[in-house]
């Protein structure tokens, strides 16, 4: 699933980078766990959050995997970044 969230996210969001970690391991047990859900962190760089405040720019990750939520994807903790702001931060 890792692999082919980070595909989506790449295609979805023309991103230029996108990382994606399986923390589903660490919440065995969990409610979403016990119904398949994966619980994931993501850092994606995209063009397309530029000028959008982090709530719009997490509401447009959502969008791109919205039918995934709450089956295969029971949590998904972002950052986002424009490509400017990543290579500021990744210094």
């Amino acid at each position: 699933m890792k692999d082919i969230l980070e595909a989506r996210l790449r295609e979805g969001l023309d991103a230029t980078h996108v990382e994606v970690i399986d923390e589903s391991h660490l919440h065995a047990g969990h409610a979403g766990a016990k119904d398949g859900g994966g619980h994931f962190r993501a850092v994606i760089v995209s063009d397309r959050f530029a000028g959008l405040n982090r709530v719009k720019a997490q509401q447009l990750v959502f969008s791109v995997v919205e039918e995934w939520m709450g089956r295969e994807i029971h949590a998904l903790s972002m950052k986002t970044f424009t490509p400017d702001r990543w290579s500021k931060e990744s210094q």
